[in-house]
């Protein structure tokens, strides 16, 4: 019989949860070293966007293949395999650099496998959460999960620019903290108790990966403007990735920068995340959740346009700007995700979660390629500027046609509706 999330899973979940903020540090720090290292060796936008490609790339592609995965196989085994192979990627990377053999294209191609352990790791922890975590404390959770990540985010990118000064550059001693916090995360898993999903009686007939894909495939249909805000996603996650992919660059090479510069912008945007959480985890509920998720989305992408305007060495304008998007991005994620985890019965979590990961992010990769190219040739700050002027026309034109505006996801009635719906796609599928 299946487990129902009750205070005793809660418990065990926020054990398991506070040993995954450790591993969370130990990536954000190699993360941030690894992209300076590539930047200041090679001087290249290009390089950069082609690293940035390479880790994305098996993320969007894999992801619903790890969804069902983590619907049909045991999440707490998945969890394991994916972490263990992560840090098994990292001491390879520590071996090239001990015997010196270690250049930026050997990295990146080791910095895939890393994504492609994150495809498997991401969607199965998203997953586990709402079989843990009571309904009435999701939203806080993720709350609570934003400030925390965002709060290891601010200490990670600082202390990685202080190891990499400390170390002079010596990637392979930056990247034991890595492996050290992998297994602080890891030990406490072992003992975690993680509830089994059962699944139902026709998906047990038709174990199949296309029947359990096309059953997320459905299940997102039928949450009232789900498969639009998730075409709007993949639209924004290509607009804005040259800013993720383009700001080490941006800080070093047009604005004469160094790894302090970069690591002080980027901590404003950790430190309004961490303001932007700590409101969500404060706050109970949205009273107006797609009002308020495309006001965010709106903000976003004016205040990114900033970049194209910002006089060079003006690092405290563009720290300011980052704070602001920083305080918005986890406002209008928390509501997201908490309209799929309070819609979407356990049994297809997994699915419905990788698919919405893989299909917001399904053109990411080549907006990673093709940023490093485009700034070459008509620079970064031209760059800049169109995404941020399409992301704004985009998201106007959506709000401006979406249904789910007049849906209000507080209402339980409407909520028990939708999850009527959804329990009844495997019927639907039986008929057929």
């Amino acid at each position: 019989m299946e487990e129902l999330a009750n205070n005793q899973t809660f418990k065990r979940y926020i054990f398991l949860w506070s040993a995954q903020l450790f591993s969370i540090m130990g990536s954000a720090v190699v993360n941030f070293a690894i992209t300076w290292w590539i930047t200041v060796l090679t001087g290249s936008a290009t390089l950069l966007s082609i690293s940035v490609f390479i880790y994305v790339l098996p993320m969007a592609f894999l992801t619903p293949v790890a969804g069902v995965l983590a619907d049909r196989w045991s999440r707490k085994k998945l969890v394991a395999i994916a972490d263990s192979l992560q840090a098994l990627t990292t001491v390879w990377v520590i071996i090239l650099f001990a015997f010196g053999v270690a250049d930026p294209l050997a990295v990146m191609l080791i910095t895939g496998l890393r994504g492609i352990c994150q495809a498997f790791h991401v969607p199965t922890i998203n997953a586990i959460t709402p079989t843990m975590v009571p309904k009435d404390k999701i939203s806080r959770m993720n709350g609570f999960n934003y400030l925390f990540s965002s709060l290891i985010s601010i200490v990670g990118p600082v202390l990685g620019a202080l190891l990499y000064e400390l170390f002079q550059g010596d990637i392979s001693l930056i990247l034991w903290i890595d492996i050290i916090t992998f297994i602080i995360a890891f030990i406490p898993l072992l003992f975690t108790k993680i509830p089994e999903v059962e699944r139902s009686p026709i998906e047990e007939k038709k174990d199949s990966f296309l029947f359990e894909f096309k059953t997320g495939i459905k299940t997102i249909r039928l949450i009232p403007g789900l498969l639009t805000l998730l075409l709007l996603s993949m639209l924004l996650n290509f607009l804005l990735m040259p800013f993720n992919v383009l700001l080490p660059y941006y800080v070093e090479v047009i604005h004469d920068g160094s790894a302090a510069d970069f690591a002080f912008i980027m901590v404003f945007f950790q430190i309004g995340m961490v303001l932007g959480a700590l409101l969500t985890s404060v706050k109970k509920e949205w009273k107006r959740k797609v009002f308020t998720y495309f006001g965010s989305l709106m903000v976003i992408c004016v205040m990114l346009s900033g970049y194209t305007f910002a006089p060079n060495g003006s690092f405290l304008f563009l720290a300011i700007g980052n704070f602001v998007v920083g305080f918005l991005l986890p406002i209008g994620n928390t509501i997201y995700m908490t309209i799929i985890q309070t819609t979407v019965p356990n049994d297809k979590m997994g699915r419905v979660i990788s698919i919405d990961q893989s299909i917001s992010s399904l053109i990411a990769p080549f907006g990673a390629l093709i940023s490093g190219p485009l700034a070459d040739v008509i620079g970064a700050r031209i760059v800049f500027f169109l995404s941020s002027i399409i992301g704004i026309l985009a998201t106007s034109y959506t709000w401006s046609r979406l249904k789910a505006r007049k849906v209000n996801y507080n209402d339980k009635a409407a909520l028990i509706e939708v999850a009527e719906k959804i329990n009844n796609v495997n019927g639907n599928y039986s008929e057929n």
